[in-house]
Formats: C-alpha cells, structure tokens, sequence
C-alpha cells in the first residue's frame, strides 16, 4: 500500500495541527499579554524603588523613561497602557514637608558637671550607711533627683532600701552642693558577715530608666565588727579641721597643736584636710605628732576640680563626721585660728558631763586683734607665741557673732561649719559661761611677726580704739603659754619653725 505524505495543517481543513504548529501559534497569541505583564512590572519596580535611589534619578528622567516605555510597549501590544501611578509618586515626593525655618534646634556637648561626685562612703551603723559627696547644684536645686540602695553579698542574695538625701551647705553651694545620701536597710544587710558592696542608683530625675550606678562600699568577708559601734571608743574627743588652703604660718600651726593636744589631752585626735594650705615648713611642724599618734593629715587637694563653696568645706567636715563617727565621744569643729578656753577653772570633762544630755552645743567667741601688742621693752616677742603676745579683744557686745560647735556624731546624720541641722536630740547654744573660744582672725596667714602696731602699756586698763573699734586687755591665754610649751617639749620634744626677721614696729599711740 502507498504511503502518502500527510499535508500541513493549514491546508487540512478541520484537521488536528502539529505540536510546533500549537506552540508556534500560542505564542504569538499569547505575546501582547506577557509584553503587557512586563511592562507593568517594570512600572511597579520603579514605583517601589528605595528612597536612595530615587534621589539618583531626577523626576524628569523618570518620568522621560517611563513615558518612552509606556509608548513602547503600546505600540507593541496595542493596549492603552498608560503611565498613571507615575503623577501619584511626584505628588507624594512634593508633599513632604520643607523644614520650619524658625525651627530652632539646641545641639549639646559634654557635661557641664557630674551627677555625682563621691568622697566617702560609711557604715553609720548595723544597718545604715552613708555616702558623701557633690552633684550638680542647679539638679538639686530646681530638679528632682533621687537615689536607691542595694545591698548585693557575695553569696548571691540582694537587699534593697530607697534612700534619703541631705544638703547640709545651707544653700552655699556653687557649681556643685553638697550631698549625703542616707541608705537604710530594714535589717542588717552583712548579718551573716558574708560580706558584699553596697550599690547606689543616682536618677537625674523623676524618670526611673536615666540613672548612673556605681559601687560605693564593699566590705570583704569576716571584715565586719558590730562593736565598733559601742562604747568605748578609740577617743575622747575627735577635731575635725575643715580645708587647709592659702599661705599658712607654721609658727601658728606649730601653737595651735600644742595648745590643744594639751587641752584636750592623750585620749584625743586630730584630723586636719590638705586642700593647699599645709607647706613643707607646715607639715614639718605637725610631722611629729603624726608619728605619735596624735594626728591625720589627709590630701584633699583633687577637691580644686569641683567647683564648691570655699575649698569644699561643707564636703570635708561631712566626710569627718561619718568617717569617724563612732570613733569619739565629742567631735570638735573649729579652725586653726582658734582657740578652745575654759572659764573660771571648769575641766573640759565637767563641762561634757553637764552638755551630756545634748547632742550638739554651741561655742561664742572672744573676737581678738591679729596686730596689737603691748609695748613693753621687758618681752622678747620675737620669741613669743601668737597667742602669748596678741592681748587685746574687741570688747563690743550685743552683736551676732560666728559661733563654732561640738556634736555627738552617733547622732548626727549630717552637719555643717558652725552647727548642724541634721540632728537627733536636743542643741544647746547658751554655754558662754562654761566654754569659749578665742579667735585670732587672719593670724594664721601673717608671715613673720604678727605684732604689727605697739600699744602702750597704759592701755591694759584702758579701752584702746584700733580701726575705730574699741580693744579692752586679755590676758587669759597668755597664762597658759608656759604650761603648753613644757607639754610639748615633754610629749614631741623641741619643734622648730623659722624665727621670723626683725622688724620695725609702728607704736599706737
């Protein structure tokens, strides 16, 4: 049988075509659509291009390109595809808003001081502690910043205790103030004598996530003694000196040491702050009471970096009084050109026996002149103490005087130069008749002979008027010169201090 040659589908009529003639036929049909999608895509790609990227392309190449695409793609597939989307996108760019020029923006650099400046931190007790130091003055003044404790052993456990802050500077602050942070636990948080460290959260405000914690204490394992916080104590009596600063006379520093070691006697110590004030000639003289026991003298010349009221005094003696708090009976607090009196043969232990009651009191002033001396060709004042020679005390009354104090720091929470506010228990201030103080103002900074103006000898029973205020003669602590000087001789031996040169002497006349 022949074979005959099967024709094209194209030319048999109602016949089935051929798989390539099928392919070939549906994708010539099917081609305007898969053009259309294509085009539509590239459409939606730019349409969603990233910012970054449309900033490389300016709004008019954009639209030039898609137009040509758009006409394109048109003509291929003869639909009326158009470029629509392409006005709502510039719409969106143009309707962003143009910066406000009168928009003022504040830009800030650095600190202009810190949040907290620590100096100490103590225990005050089984369960309390107290941290000292500075922080920014115009925060506590017109912000409101807060601390938090938290005791963390080295066992694992924690303990937390919000705490109570203090500004004991009366508002003398500049820069920064003075802050003691009291933080009291409902029980002791070492009782197992585990050890640990106490934790401070200082908040810059009344936002409880913008703080700064630190380590203020830590206290090793087996370190902690409950009895130091019972009598007895190490002392008697404790002087606190506020800051050291200027040109200080050894001479007088040499004076004053005697004076009061003898006064206050062995079971007492004392603590002077360095804040530039104590030259080599200086801590030459104190140097041997240092060796004996008798004396601390602590570096606090860093305290210059913040900007406190005169040298940080608020600061030192509330860093004194937690440091030693239970280290004497009584604290002092008064400076080197002063001097503590007792009148009409009182003891200094009477006088505390009878204060017992109070925490704190109060001491009045014998105001003396830094210049006048007697005239007499019988003395030698070139070797005579400050005090041995300076005679004559301004003799008005009435008037509100600086007054200087002694605490019983167990009591105290914080305290300040002339008294203290933070307090438990009774203040007493009428104690003129048991206990005063001379003051010999400016003494302490006269190089060489402090003698300035003679005065004669006529005016020991005489009103004397210098710089028109009236001196009446006060001999008081001249008759114990004698005494002190054999005390130090006896207890630190001589103590030599550069004798001053001879000067011509104006006579008051």
């Amino acid at each position: 049988m022949r074979k005959e040659t099967p024709l094209p589908s194209s030319s048999v009529p109602g016949g089935a075509a051929p798989p390539l003639a099928k392919f070939v036929s549906s994708c010539f049909e099917k081609k305007p659509l898969f053009l259309t999608l294509l085009a539509l895509t590239f459409v939606m790609l730019v349409w969603n291009l990233p910012p970054y990227y449309q900033t490389l392309l300016s709004s008019s190449s954009c639209s030039a390109s898609l137009a040509a695409a758009t006409s394109a793609v048109s003509n291929i597939t003869s639909l009326p595809l158009t470029a629509s989307p392409l006005p709502l996108k510039q719409q969106k760019l143009s309707s962003s808003p143009k910066p406000d020029p009168n928009k003022r923006v504040f830009q800030s650099y650095g600190n202009a001081a810190a949040l907290f400046v620590q100096m100490g931190a103590y225990r005050g007790g089984p369960k309390t502690f107290a941290v000292v130091g500075l922080a920014s003055k115009p925060i506590h003044v017109y912000g409101r910043p807060w601390f938090k404790c938290e005791w963390i052993s080295t066992n694992g456990s924690s303990l937390r205790a919000l705490a109570y802050k203090m500004l004991p500077d009366w508002g003398y602050g500049r820069v920064y103030t003075v802050v003691v942070v009291n933080c009291t636990f409902p029980v002791n948080p070492n009782h197992d004598n585990s050890g640990g460290k106490l934790t401070v959260n200082a908040y810059y405000g009344d936002n409880p996530r913008k703080f700064e914690k630190f380590t203020a204490l830590e206290e090793a394992p087996g370190s902690y003694n409950e009895s130091k916080f019972h009598p007895p104590y190490d002392y008697e009596y404790l002087y606190c000196g506020s800051s050291l600063y200027g040109n200080l006379s050894a001479s007088r520093i040499k004076e004053w040491m005697a004076y009061h070691a003898w006064f206050f006697g062995p079971k007492s110590h004392f603590v002077f702050h360095d804040a530039g004030g104590v030259s080599p000639e200086a801590r030459a003289v104190l140097e041997p009471w240092v060796k004996a026991g008798r004396a601390t003298i602590q570096d606090i010349k860093d305290q210059a970096e913040f900007d406190g009221y005169y040298y940080n005094q608020f600061l030192v003696v509330n860093d004194c009084l937690h440091k030693y708090r239970y280290a004497a009976n009584w604290t002092f607090y008064f400076d080197v050109d002063e001097y503590i009196y007792l009148p009409d043969g009182n003891t200094l232990e009477s006088v505390l026996n009878e204060f017992s009651d109070y925490t704190q009191f109060t001491i009045e002033q014998n105001p003396m002149s830094s210049a006048l001396c007697l005239n007499d060709s019988t003395q030698d004042y070139s070797r005579q103490w400050g005090f041995e020679k300076l005679l004559f005390r301004d003799s008005r009354t009435g008037l509100r005087r600086d007054r200087k104090y002694a605490i019983q720091a167990k009591q105290a929470y914080a305290t300040g130069v002339h008294m203290s506010e933070n307090v438990a228990g009774k203040t007493l201030h009428k104690t003129e008749d048991k206990i005063r103080y001379y003051h010999y103002h400016n003494s302490i900074t006269v190089p060489g002979e402090v003698c300035r103006e003679l005065v004669p000898m006529s005016a020991k029973n005489n009103f004397t008027m210098y710089n028109n205020l009236p001196y009446v003669f006060d001999d008081n602590m001249k008759k114990l010169a004698s005494t002190v000087k054999e005390f130090e001789r006896k207890t630190v031996g001589d103590v030599q201090t550069p004798q001053p040169a001879h000067i011509n002497i104006p006579r008051h006349t």
